[in-house]
């Protein structure tokens, strides 16, 4: 260990124990006061000639007051004024009584020090001027010296730096503390950022999947009911419901595979490059819900002008989202239109369909069509409004706890758009939702709309 360190780990010691630091400089304090007051430098010489050095005994008084001031200076940090009017006392008594003097006044330039360190500015130039006046005065009026020796001038100068030193001490550990204080904050900012981002993209993410998988598999449990049915009396049938399982079952793992890449590293080789599905993809997310036998309707207003990746992939999910309820709930026979219409600075999305009802009537008239796995019993009771049931979140939504149409509400918002979602008058339901072209930004800057 270098003496380097040596010194770093004793101060650090006697930082960490205050009281034994300031007995330590009490001691020292009075073994310098002792020594000082024992030199005279105004020996017989130096009347004719240089100063001479020579030695003298303190007087009695001196010999009372030193060990007295420097003693209480072992509680200048617990009680800094109460140490300062004790050891101005002190000396203020030594300059007018004592002969030949002592420089008591030191302990009292010490706590003076220690008061400007430790209070805030005003209190300590306060304090510090009455202490200068008064012990300068009193020098100056009460010694034997002219009152312009430099002994005198030096209790002004003593204590004036005492104080102004004290007032930079205290002015740079505020600017430390704020410094340590706001480094603190940013740190605790930044992880707070970061949780709160960890926790979005966990969020966004189960959104996807879940309407991946719930898009995929609803596809594939329908196709897979109407394969069973036909497998006996329809080969040919049956065979292009299983060619539409294979399909569906394709695009699910395609699309499951891009949504997990997201995961991997920047620059990772295996990362999926293809691109993310959006509004024009639109016709063939139709066409995989006619092949289920969903009779679907798109008509298109936003032609000219192309959204922001984000808000186009929100409308793309919500449109997926609605379908598949529709193929759930209101069953293959139903009918649904969707539109996707530009109206000024917003795109308006819109999912409707004729219900449950509907698909009800027309399986009671053909009754050698196969069943639809989404249609209750014809003797069962009426369950089109399964949908609107409200999840003990407060969001309506399937029985069961499902996460569709709360998916598509986050989705909505966090772009800052809305979305409603209710039954319609007469039978049906309608996904309605409105979704800004200039997208929020963690920088407050939209992202603008691109070229088509």
């Amino acid at each position: 260990m270098t003496p380097l360190d040596r010194a770093r780990n004793s101060w650090g010691w006697l930082r960490a124990h205050p009281t034994v630091a300031d007995g330590a400089l009490a001691l020292g304090v009075f073994t310098v006061m002792l020594c000082v007051a024992m030199m005279n430098p105004y020996g017989p010489a130096a009347q004719h000639g240089p100063m001479v050095w020579s030695t003298r005994t303190p007087g009695a008084l001196s010999l009372v007051l030193m060990p007295l001031a420097a003693a209480t200076l072992a509680f200048r940090r617990r009680a800094p004024l109460p140490v300062l009017w004790a050891t101005g006392l002190l000396s203020f008594v030594e300059l007018l009584f004592s002969e030949p003097r002592a420089p008591v006044a030191m302990a009292a330039v010490c706590a003076l020090y220690t008061v400007a360190a430790r209070t805030d500015r005003p209190t300590a130039w306060r304090v510090g001027l009455l202490t200068m006046t008064a012990l300068t005065g009193a020098a100056m009026l009460a010694g034997p010296m002219p009152w312009y020796t430099q002994e005198n001038l030096g209790i002004f100068a003593w204590t004036g730096m005492a104080a102004a030193a004290g007032d930079a001490v205290r002015s740079r550990r505020a600017f430390v503390d704020a410094i340590r204080e706001r480094a603190e904050r940013a740190e605790r900012t930044r992880e707070e950022e970061a949780r709160r981002r960890v926790a979005e993209e966990r969020l966004r993410i189960a959104r996807d999947l879940h309407d991946v998988v719930a898009h995929h598999i609803a596809l594939v449990n329908v196709q897979a009911g109407v394969a069973a049915h036909l497998m006996d009396r329809r080969p040919d049938q049956a065979k292009e419901a299983l060619a539409h399982v294979r399909e569906a079952s394709r695009s699910a793992l395609g699309e499951l595979r891009a949504t997990v890449g997201l995961l991997r590293q920047s620059g990772d080789p295996e990362a999926p490059v293809e691109p993310t599905s959006g509004l024009d993809r639109l016709e063939e997310l139709a066409d995989t819900f006619r092949h289920a036998g969903l009779r679907v309707e798109v008509a298109r207003g936003d032609q000219g002008s192309r959204p922001p990746a984000a808000v186009d992939l929100a409308a793309y999910r919500i449109i997926q989202e609605a379908l598949t309820n529709v193929r759930k709930h209101a069953g293959g026979r139903a009918r649904a239109e969707v539109s996707v219409v530009r109206v000024g600075p917003h795109i308006e999305v819109t999912v409707l369909d004729d219900g449950s009802r509907a698909a009800r009537a027309e399986a009671a008239a053909d009754p050698a069509a196969p069943p639809d796995p989404a249609l209750p019993s014809q003797a069962g009771p009426d369950r089109s409004d399964q949908r609107t049931r409200p999840d003990p979140s407060g969001h309506q939504d399937q029985p069961g706890g499902g996460h569709g149409l709360l998916g598509m509400r986050e989705r909505a918002t966090a772009l800052g758009g809305v979305l409603t979602a209710g039954p319609r008058y007469g039978g049906g339901f309608r996904v309605h939702a409105i979704l800004p072209v200039k997208t929020r930004t963690g920088h407050g800057a939209g992202e603008t709309e691109e070229p088509p």
